[in-house]
C-alpha cells in the first residue's frame, strides 16, 4: 500500500509557520556562530575554509533577520545586538563573492532601514565593507564585462549596485547601466517563449530558468524600484507554470539541477512575487498562498532534520549536486530561511502572510489546471519544452530538454517523467545507469543515450489518453563535457498518459548496420515488494503497482539496490530494475516499451 504525502503544519498560516518555525533555528545558529567565531564547526565539521564563498553574506543577512524579527526590547534582541559587532566583524575579514556581497549589502540596507545599523556594525567594520561590498570585485568597471562569470551575474552586480546607491555610498548611474545589461541579457537569452536558456544556445532550461524572472523581480522591490511591465509580462509566464505544477504534497521542480527543498522555494519565490504584483486574481492568490504554505511545511517537517539541526541533503540516503556539498551545509540553511522569511514579507505585502490557507487546494487545482499542458521553452533546431500532467493527485513534470555542457549525461536532465518521491533522477548520476531511458552501447565502446536532440515535438489526445511525440536525429554520444549527435541510430518515440499509467514506445532506426554490445533499461523505485519475471515486476508496496517492458529477454531486480544507487534526492530507493537485450548485429528497426502502472 502507500500513503499519499501531506505536510502536517499546511494548515498554519505562512507567517506563523515560517517565523515560528525558522527563528529558533537561526537563534540556535546565532549563538552557535558567536561562541565559535572563525573556529566554529557544525555537525563536526569546520564552517570557515570551506569553499563557500557566498557564506559571509548569509551569515550576515541571516543575522539581519534575526535582529529585525526579534521583539526590541527583550533579552534575546539584546543578546543578538550585543554579539552582532563580534560576527559582523567575522563576516567582514572573510572571503565575499558575488552572491556573497550582495546578501552581505541586503543587509546592511535592512540594518539601515530598521534604525540598527550603527548598533550592530561598528563604525570601522563598516568602513571596510564599504571597500569590500562593490560589484567592482567581479565587473571590469570601464567596460561593465563580467570577470570570467556567466552573464547572470549582471543581475546580482546590478543589485549590488543598487543597494550600494541605497547606502550613500556611490550615484545611481552604475546601477542603471548595469540594469541595462542585465535585461539586455535575459531578453537574448529567453527568446520567443520568456524563459532564460542557462547557456548559449544548448537547450538548459530547468528550474532556474524559471525562476530567474522573479529572482530579478525581487531585486526590484529590495532596491525600491519599480517593476517594468515586460518583466511583470514574464513574470506571468512563470505564474502560469507554477500553478499547473502546484499540488497539495507542496512538492516543487523535480527537474534539472539544484532541487530538493530549493525546486520547493523557486515555487513560492515566483508565486508570491506574481501575489505581491497583483499579476494573480483573487482565487489565484489564495490557492497560491495555500500551496506555498504546503511548499514551507514540507521544508520543515521533511527537509529539516532537528537532529541535525539542519535541512538534510546528503544523509540518511538523500543527495544532491556536487557543487552543494555538506562542506556547505550551514550555508544551505541560511539560503533556505532567507528564501522563505523573504517571501512571507512578500505574502505579508499581498495581505495573505496571516491568513489560514485555503482548505481546498486539491479540488480547487483539478477544477481550474489543466490534465496535461505543453510549455514551449525554445524552437528552432530542437524542439524545447515542458510537459506537465496531473492525474490521481499527482504531477509529473516531463523536460524536453539538454543539459548542455556539464550535465547533459546526468538524469536530472532526461527527458522522463519526474515527480518527486515517486520518480526522481540522482544528481550527478552520470550515464553509467541512466534512470528511465534507453542505454545503448555500441561495439567501438560508444555509448548512446536519448536524451538532447528532441525535433517534430507534437502533443494529441486519443480516448482517455494524451500522447506527446517526436523524433530525434541521432543519440547523445556520452563521456565528453559536451553532447555529442551521432547519427548512427536516430529515434521515433511516444509517450501515452492514460488514468493511472504511462508508457514509453521507442523506436530506434539504425541508419548503418550497428554491433550493440549492450541495450539496457534500468529503473530505480521507491517501491519494494518486488516480484518479477522476464518482462515485468509487480510491487506490494508503493505507489508504483507495476512496471512491465517489452524488447528485453532478461530482467534483474535488486532490493535494495546496489550501495553506489541507494542514494537520491527525496531519499533512498527501494528496488533497482535492469532490464537487458543481448549483444547483436542489428540493421533493422528496434521497438522498445516500457509501462509504468501506478495507484
Amino acid at each position: 500500500m502507500f500513503k499519499t504525502y501531506e505536510p502536517p503544519l499546511g494548515h498554519l498560516s505562512f507567517a506563523t509557520l515560517v517565523r515560528g518555525q525558522l527563528l529558533p533555528q537561526l537563534a540556535h545558529y546565532f549563538e552557535l556562530l558567536d561562541q565559535g567565531l572563525e573556529s566554529t564547526q557544525f555537525n563536526g565539521e569546520p564552517v570557515f575554509g570551506q569553499g563557500d564563498k557566498f557564506l559571509p553574506g548569509k551569515i550576515a543577512i541571516a543575522l539581519a533577520h534575526l535582529l529585525i524579527l526579534t521583539p526590541r526590547g527583550t533579552a534575546e534582541h539584546a543578546r543578538y545586538l550585543a554579539g552582532s559587532p563580534r560576527l559582523m566583524n567575522l563576516v567582514s575579514a572573510l572571503p565575499n563573492e558575488s552572491w556573497g556581497i550582495y546578501y552581505a549589502l541586503m543587509a546592511l540596507n535592512r540594518l539601515r532601514k530598521a534604525g540598527l545599523l550603527e548598533a550592530a556594525v561598528d563604525a570601522a567594520c563598516l568602513a571596510r565593507m564599504r571597500l569590500s561590498l562593490d560589484w567592482r570585485m567581479f565587473v571590469h568597471e570601464d567596460e561593465l564585462r563580467l570577470k570570467d562569470l556567466p552573464t547572470n551575474y549582471y543581475g546580482v552586480a546590478f543589485g549590488i549596485a543598487r543597494l550600494r546607491m541605497l547606502m550613500g555610498w556611490e550615484d545611481a548611474s552604475a546601477a542603471e547601466a548595469l540594469l541595462e545589461k542585465t535585461l539586455a541579457h535575459y531578453e537574448r537569452y529567453s527568446g520567443e517563449f520568456g524563459f532564460s536558456d542557462e547557456t548559449e544556445g544548448e537547450g538548459r532550461f530547468d528550474r532556474y530558468s524559471i525562476l530567474l524572472v522573479a529572482e530579478l523581480c525581487e531585486r526590484y522591490i529590495e532596491t525600491e524600484l519599480d517593476v517594468t511591465p515586460r518583466l511583470k509580462e514574464l513574470l506571468a509566464l512563470s505564474a502560469k507554470l507554477a500553478l499547473q505544477c502546484a499540488n497539495t504534497a507542496g512538492d516543487g521542480f523535480g527537474f534539472g539541477r539544484s532541487i530538493g527543498p530549493y525546486g520547493d522555494t523557486a515555487m513560492i519565490e515566483i508565486l508570491a512575487t506574481s501575489a505581491y504584483l497583483g499579476l494573480l486574481d483573487d482565487a489565484q492568490a489564495r490557492h497560491a498562498y495555500a500551496y506555498c504554505v504546503r511548499a514551507a511545511a514540507k521544508y520543515v517537517d521533511f527537509w529539516y532534520d532537528p537532529a541535525l539541526h539542519s535541512v538534510n541533503l546528503w544523509r540518511n540516503g538523500r543527495c544532491t549536486d556536487g557543487y552543494r556539498g555538506a562542506h556547505r551545509m550551514l550555508g544551505e540553511n541560511f539560503s533556505i530561511i532567507h528564501q522563505l522569511l523573504s517571501t512571507c514579507e512578500l505574502w505579508e505585502r499581498a495581505g495573505l502572510a496571516h491568513q489560514a490557507p485555503a482548505q481546498d487546494l486539491g479540488a480547487w487545482l483539478e477544477q481550474t489546471q489543466p490534465a496535461f499542458a505543453l510549455t514551449w521553452f525554445a524552437r528552432g533546431e530542437y524542439d524545447r519544452a515542458l510537459l506537465v500532467r496531473r492525474d490521481r493527485g499527482l504531477v509529473f513534470t516531463m523536460p524536453l530538454i539538454s543539459g548542455g555542457t556539464g550535465l547533459h549525461h546526468n538524469a536530472p536532465y532526461y527527458p522522463i517523467p519526474f515527480s518527486p518521491r515517486l520518480i526522481e533522477g540522482r544528481p550527478d548520476s552520470g550515464p553509467a545507469h541512466p534512470q528511465l531511458v534507453l542505454r545503448l552501447q555500441l561495439a567501438d565502446g560508444s555509448v548512446l543515450l536519448p536524451t538532447s536532440y528532441a525535433r517534430e515535438l507534437a502533443v494529441r489526445q486519443e480516448g482517455d489518453e494524451y500522447v506527446l511525440s517526436y523524433t530525434q536525429p541521432g543519440l547523445n554520444r556520452v563521456g565528453g563535457d559536451r553532447p555529442q549527435l551521432d547519427t548512427r541510430v536516430s529515434l521515433k518515440t511516444e509517450i501515452r498518459f492514460g488514468s493511472g499509467r504511462i508508457s514509453r514506445h521507442d523506436l530506434l532506426i539504425p541508419n548503418e548496420p550497428l554491433a550493440i554490445t549492450a541495450l539496457s533499461l534500468e529503473f530505480s523505485s521507491f517501491s519494494s515488494g518486488a516480484r518479477a519475471d522476464a518482462r515485468a515486476v509487480d510491487f506490494s508496496e508503493g505507489r508504483i503497482q507495476r512496471f512491465e517492458t517489452e524488447g528485453f529477454e532478461v530482467c534483474q531486480v535488486e532490493e535494495p539496490p546496489p550501495p553506489a544507487l541507494r542514494a537520491s534526492t527525496s531519499g533512498p530507493p527501494c528496488t533497482h530494475l535492469q532490464f537487458t537485450q543481448p549483444a547483436a548485429q542489428r540493421a533493422d528497426p528496434i521497438p522498445i516499451r516500457w509501462t509504468l502502472f501506478y495507484r
